[in-house]
C-alpha cells in the first residue's frame, strides 16, 4: 500500500515534466540562444569601433543570460547543475555569472508527506518511531535530494537526513542525453574540444548520485583517509549513522556551520570587516584547508570529493571547513593520478616541455594549429588545471580565435579527467569569490612530488631525501 502511495505521488510530481516535453523545451531554447550568438557574430563584424563592439557583446551576453536563466529555472533538475558549472567568473561572461549564481540553491523541495513516505518505505519504520524530532522544512533542496534536520530517539545531538526526490532520475538522464547531442554538435562546429567525453563523464557521475549506499561508502573512505593522514584533518567530514543508509535515504551527523556564500554577511553581523585583515586571514585559512584536502585526496589517495561548489561547503567555529555531499566522487586509476601529479609539477615549474609530456601520458590528444605549440600547451594546462589563470587570461574563451583551446584543438579528452577539471574550476571560483588569486599547482607541488617519489617516478632530488609531511604547502 505504501509503495503504491509513493508511486502515485511520483506520478503526480512528474506528469507536467514528461521527458519529451523537456527535450522539446531544451532544443527550442538552446537553438534560440545558439543562433542568437551566431547571428550576432556576423553583425558585430561590420562594426569597426572596438568600444562599440564591447558594448554590443555586453548587450548580447545580457540577452543570452536571461534566456539561459529562464531555461535552467523552468526545467530545474540537471540544469541547476549546468547553472553551477557555467555561473563562474573565469568560465562565463559576467552577465551570465550575475544571473546564474542565484540559481544554485533554487531546487524546489519535495512536500513533506512524500518525504515521510520515502523514509518509511526505505528504513522500514515510521518517522515517529525513529526520530524524537524531525523538521518539516528542509535545510536545503538540490537537484537530486533534499536534507532535513532531525534528532534520533535517545540521542543528544542532531542528524541530517538526506532524502532523494521521487521520479527525478529518468528526467535527469533525458536532460543529459540532450546535452550530449548538443555538445557533439558544438565540438563539430565551433568549440575545438572533446565536449562529448565530458558529458559522458557527467552522465556516469550523476548516475552514481542516485545510489546513497555508494555515497556513504565513499564518504566513509574519504573521512578515514583524511583523519588518519593528518593530526588535524583539513576538512570535517560527516559521520554516518549505523544501519540508516539505503539507496534513497542517508542519515548522517549534523555539522553546524555557515554556508561559504554567506560568510561575508556572517562576518558583518559579528562586527568583523569582511574586507579587513582578520577576514583576509580567515579566508586564506579556509582556502588553504580546502586546497590541502583536495591535494591529498586527488594526488595521494585518488579517491576524491568531486563537487566542491559553494552549497557543499560550510564554515564552522574557528574557520574550520566542513565538506558535505559525497554523491559525486571520483576514484582515479594510479596511471591518471600519477600522470596528473606530473602535470601539476609542470604547471608549478612553468615547464612547457613537461606539460606536453604530461598531456601525452594522460591521453589528452591535441591537434596544434600554431607555431609556438609547447607554449600554448602550457597556457592551456594552466587555464584548465590550475586555479591561477595565465597572464592576460581573464576567463576561458572557447569561441575566441586567440584562446589556447582554439589554437590547440583537443581531439580526445579522457572522461576521468573531467572530475579533476571541474574540481579545479570550482576551487578557482571559490578563490575569486574570496578575493584570493592563488595557484593550486604551487600548493600541491610537495604532495605531487611525494606521490611521484613513492611510485618510483621521481628520483635524485634533494627535496625527496625525506617523505614530505602532508601539511607542507607554500604560502598563499
Amino acid at each position: 500500500m505504501l509503495s503504491l502511495q509513493v508511486e502515485d505521488l511520483r506520478e503526480k510530481l512528474t506528469t507536467h515534466f514528461r521527458p519529451w516535453q523537456r527535450s522539446f523545451q531544451f532544443w527550442i531554447r538552446a537553438a534560440d540562444i545558439y543562433t542568437g550568438y551566431k547571428v550576432f557574430q556576423l553583425r558585430v563584424n561590420f562594426v569597426k569601433d572596438m568600444k562599440k563592439q564591447e558594448e554590443m557583446w555586453e548587450r548580447q551576453h545580457e540577452l543570452a543570460a536571461k534566456k539561459i536563466y529562464s531555461m535552467c529555472s523552468d526545467l530545474g533538475g540537471f540544469f541547476l547543475k549546468v547553472a553551477q558549472i557555467l555561473g563562474k567568473p573565469d568560465l562565463a561572461p559576467p552577465a551570465w555569472v550575475r544571473r546564474l549564481v542565484t540559481l544554485c540553491d533554487k531546487a524546489p523541495a519535495t512536500p513533506f508527506d512524500v518525504v515521510q513516505l520515502v523514509i518509511e518505505k526505505e528504513l522500514g519504520r515510521s518517522v515517529s518511531e525513529m526520530f524524537e524530532r524531525f523538521d518539516v522544512e528542509p535545510l536545503g533542496s538540490a537537484s537530486i535530494a533534499q536534507v532535513h534536520r532531525a534528532r534520533l530517539k535517545g540521542a543528544k545531538s542532531d542528524v541530517a537526513v538526506k532524502v532523494q526526490h521521487p521520479g527525478v532520475r529518468d528526467l535527469m538522464m533525458t536532460d543529459i542525453q540532450n546535452l550530449q547531442a548538443f555538445a557533439l554538435y558544438l565540438q563539430m562546429t565551433d568549440i575545438k574540444f572533446d565536449l562529448f567525453s565530458v558529458t559522458k563523464e557527467m552522465e556516469k557521475q550523476i548516475g552514481y548520485e542516485f545510489d546513497f549506499m555508494r555515497e556513504a561508502q565513499a564518504m566513509e573512505k574519504i573521512r578515514d583517509f583524511l583523519y588518519v593522514n593528518n593530526k588535524r584533518p583539513p576538512v570535517l567530514v560527516p559521520r554516518l549513522m549505523p544501519n540508516m543508509v539505503t539507496r534513497r535515504v542517508l542519515v548522517m551527523e549534523f555539522i553546524d556551520g555557515v554556508p561559504i556564500l554567506n560568510l561575508g554577511d556572517e562576518m558583518a553581523k559579528r562586527g568583523i570587516n569582511p574586507d579587513g585583515k582578520v577576514a583576509a586571514m580567515a579566508k586564506q585559512n579556509i582556502l588553504r584547508s580546502l586546497t590541502l584536502a583536495y591535494g591529498q585526496m586527488i594526488l595521494k589517495s585518488g579517491l576524491f570529493h568531486a563537487d566542491p561548489h559553494p552549497g557543499n561547503i560550510l564554515i564552522c567555529k574557528g574557520s574550520e571547513v566542513a565538506l558535505l555531499d559525497y554523491g559525486q566522487v571520483k576514484d582515479l586509476p594510479d596511471d591518471l593520478r600519477l600522470g596528473y601529479a606530473g602535470l601539476v609539477l609542470a604547471i608549478a615549474d612553468g615547464d612547457p616541455i613537461k606539460a606536453s609530456q604530461s598531456y601525452r601520458e594522460l591521453g589528452i590528444k591535441t591537434l596544434s594549429k600554431c607555431d609556438d605549440e609547447q607554449t600554448e600547451m602550457l597556457k592551456l594546462a594552466q587555464t584548465m588545471f590550475d586555479t591561477k589563470l595565465p597572464p592576460g587570461v581573464m576567463m576561458l574563451q572557447p569561441f575566441s580565435e586567440e584562446s589556447s583551446i582554439k589554437k590547440i584543438a583537443v581531439q580526445n579528452f579522457p572522461e576521468e579527467l573531467f572530475s579533476i577539471l571541474r574540481t579545479v574550476h570550482l576551487l578557482r571560483g571559490l578563490g575569486v569569490g574570496l578575493g584570493i588569486n592563488y595557484s593550486c599547482a604551487e600548493q600541491w607541488r610537495p604532495i605531487a612530488e611525494e606521490a611521484l617519489y613513492l611510485s618510483g617516478r621521481l628520483k635524485g632530488s634533494h627535496l625527496l631525501a625525506k617523505i614530505f609531511h602532508p601539511s607542507q604547502t607554500t604560502d598563499m
